[in-house]
């Protein structure tokens, strides 16, 4: 099955920072390359977006109040869904990697949380699997798709799209960025389909000692 992220790459869709497919690996590489040592290495967003408040069900069957479990830590949201083909295991992959780097209090002040674009097909069981291959502090939450669409609305996200074909099989577009929340602020920066494990190493610490009105980006 071909994912959607392959599908839609052809003609990338892209809106300020909400990005729909895989997205330019050179370009972040080149959005990089003159940043100094204490730059954040993502992409700015256009204006702040306030750490959401909402709730969604986790893979143990439990409420998981976003905003005040991830209250005082870095935490990196992400919606896909366990079928991606590239976008989101790339995702995962590349920060359970940098997670291990970064050294263990800076780990400590890392949440991930990765939201389903596809509750028909994501059970809490599946999600679980899927992240634990990754890292087992992974935070998976699923809810309806209303309830999904409209946290992405909140954050500017464009909604998530499951056009299905004449089997009845079917593919996710979503955004593919990862926003990143700092400890005591709203996310001022993205970080799109394409950043380097090297790009997680720099900027986790930083964005875990910082507010986020201090961070410096580019």
């Amino acid at each position: 099955m071909v994912g959607a992220c392959r599908l839609v790459s052809r003609s990338l869709f892209l809106a300020g920072l909400v990005v729909i497919g895989c997205g330019s690996v050179d370009s972040v590489r080149e959005s990089n390359r003159d940043k100094t040592g204490d730059e954040l290495r993502g992409t700015r967003l256009a204006s702040p977006i306030p750490r959401p408040d909402f709730s969604l069900i986790d893979t143990g069957g439990s409420e998981f109040d976003f905003h005040a479990r991830t209250d005082g830590y870095v935490t990196l949201l992400f919606f896909g869904y366990t079928n991606c083909p590239d976008v989101c295991p790339v995702h995962m992959a590349n920060i359970a990697a940098a997670l291990g780097r970064v050294g263990w209090r800076t780990r400590q002040r890392v949440r991930v949380v990765f939201v389903t674009t596809d509750p028909n097909r994501d059970t809490p069981e599946r999600i679980r699997e899927w992240l634990d291959r990754f890292d087992s502090s992974f935070i998976g939450l699923r809810g309806t798709t209303a309830e999904v669409a409209a946290i992405q609305a909140e954050l500017k996200l464009t909604r998530s799209v499951m056009p299905h074909d004449t089997t009845g099989d079917y593919d996710v577009g979503h955004a593919a960025q990862v926003l990143a929340f700092s400890p005591s602020g709203p996310a001022i920066v993205a970080y799109p389909f394409g950043t380097r494990q090297a790009d997680w190493v720099h900027d986790l610490p930083l964005l875990a000692k910082t507010r986020g009105d201090e961070v410096a980006v580019q």
